[in-house]
């Protein structure tokens, strides 16, 4: 049997066809491995930081729980404590401090109008939306540098 007679027969193009799907499979696989290592390497990163973004944890009962419950660590509401650009400090109605990392894309707003990074001062109180990262810091999307609620000077101890 000559090589063009076996090349030509029907055994030899189902074991090419079936080594090509066992390659797919196997690309595809490692493909999931690839994003499961890193969405698993995340989490780990945020585990370390968990009590940097949601505070000191309380015992009640005997148990441990987080203070005041869960924060939102994809925003924050306060008073800029610490600015060192370009990250700064929120210190929210809870207590718990929050850094916020301003990136290039941030859009910064005074109410309604546009505003820059230098135009944030510390005892400004703001709305931050943004997204975690793995080092427990909020990432801006959108500041909006805002007057202070009632209720938060009140709990701060501020007159009106």
């Amino acid at each position: 049997m000559h090589y063009k007679e076996l090349l030509q027969s029907k055994v030899p193009k189902k074991i090419l066809y079936g080594i090509g799907i066992a390659v797919i499979a196997l690309v595809i696989f490692q493909a999931g491995v690839f994003v499961g290592y890193h969405k698993a390497a995340f989490s780990y990163r945020w585990g370390d930081n968990y009590y940097r973004t949601f505070g000191e944890p309380q015992k009640r009962f005997g148990r441990e729980f987080p203070r005041g419950g869960f924060s939102d660590a994809h925003g924050a509401t306060g008073k800029i404590i610490k600015i060192d650009l370009p990250t700064f400090v929120v210190q929210g109605q809870d207590n718990i401090e929050k850094i916020v990392v301003i990136k290039n894309d941030t859009a910064i707003r005074r109410s309604r109008n546009a505003a820059q990074q230098t135009d944030l001062k510390i005892d400004d109180f703001v709305v931050v939306i943004g997204s975690p990262n793995d080092q427990g810091q909020i990432e801006a999307k959108l500041i909006r540098l805002m007057p202070p609620p009632p209720e938060f000077k009140k709990q701060n101890g501020e007159t009106q």
